[in-house]
């Protein structure tokens, strides 16, 4: 009986223990790709000078015939603002996750894997790892507001951080998920352009998903970056969201953050169930 007693505090004592060496392992890949990225000056430069070239030369070019139902006075560039706003996180979330087949190359995953921490501390480490970076990446890009048009004392702030903050985990999960099976950054880039390009162009970002064929309505209702725009464009708006009557906030916000946890079981379970892989 004293037995039992005396190694009751030993079993206790490991809980914590195990808790400190997770958030210790999410906390080191985080901070790790963070010094990364912005050590890499071609990275940061890229993830924002593609977008901002995108909405100058494709805004200004479409600017002079586009027009929005039930929207007067809104321009394409200042419409494009938010979808290009999203494109800078999922330009930010591909070129971080990719660091998974890097560091598969380089031995690094082969050392976190073979530490106590569990699988779910390494997904999560290097998910919010890519968060924190598109974060950054937008609020920088989130300072050309005004000159498209945005006045940024109706702008929704905590409604826009909470977006941009969920698409960015769903983003850097999914990223995470698909690396995880993948052995060349070529493939990668190859895999992430056909499936997140496409999901980008139809949800809202480049045209309103009202007045075109119907497919594209359906396609918008079905995916989940469709609600993370609009409810971008919202916050943007100060709680309007032009070319996108038929969802609200609540709805958007819903959406985005069932994508996030979804992503995150999945590539929670994808690196539980090929551990061996790297």
């Amino acid at each position: 009986m004293d037995a039992v007693v005396a190694e009751r505090p030993t079993v206790e004592a490991e809980a914590p223990s195990l808790l400190r060496l997770n958030v210790a392992t999410v906390g080191v890949l985080v901070s790790r790709d963070l010094r990364r990225f912005f050590r890499q000056l071609s990275r940061v430069v890229g993830a924002l000078v593609q977008p901002l070239i995108f909405w100058l030369v494709i805004g200004s070019g479409l600017s002079g015939s586009f027009r929005m139902q039930g929207a007067d006075g809104v321009g394409y560039v200042q419409y494009f603002y938010p979808g290009i706003v999203m494109l800078v996180v999922l330009f930010t979330s591909i070129f971080t996750t990719m660091s998974v087949i890097e560091d598969r190359h380089k031995g690094f995953l082969q050392a976190v894997l073979v530490a106590p921490a569990s699988r779910a501390a390494l997904v999560l480490g290097k998910t919010l790892g890519g968060v924190a970076i598109a974060l950054v990446q937008a609020a920088i890009f989130l300072a050309l507001a005004p000159l498209a048009g945005f006045d940024v004392r109706v702008i929704e702030w905590p409604l826009l951080f909470a977006l941009l903050l969920l698409i960015g985990i769903g983003l850097s999960s999914m990223g995470f998920a698909i690396a995880w099976w993948l052995d060349s950054t070529q493939g990668y880039h190859i895999v992430m352009s056909v499936l997140l390009i496409p999901l980008w162009i139809v949800s809202g970002a480049m045209f309103p998903m009202t007045g075109g064929p119907r497919w594209i309505a359906v396609v918008g209702r079905a995916n989940p970056m469709a609600y993370a725009v609009a409810g971008v464009r919202r916050a943007l708006y100060g709680g309007v969201a032009p070319g996108r009557s038929d969802s609200t906030a609540a709805l958007e916000l819903g959406v985005t953050l069932a994508f996030a946890v979804a992503m995150v079981l999945v590539a929670v379970a994808v690196c539980s169930r090929r551990g061996d892989k790297p």
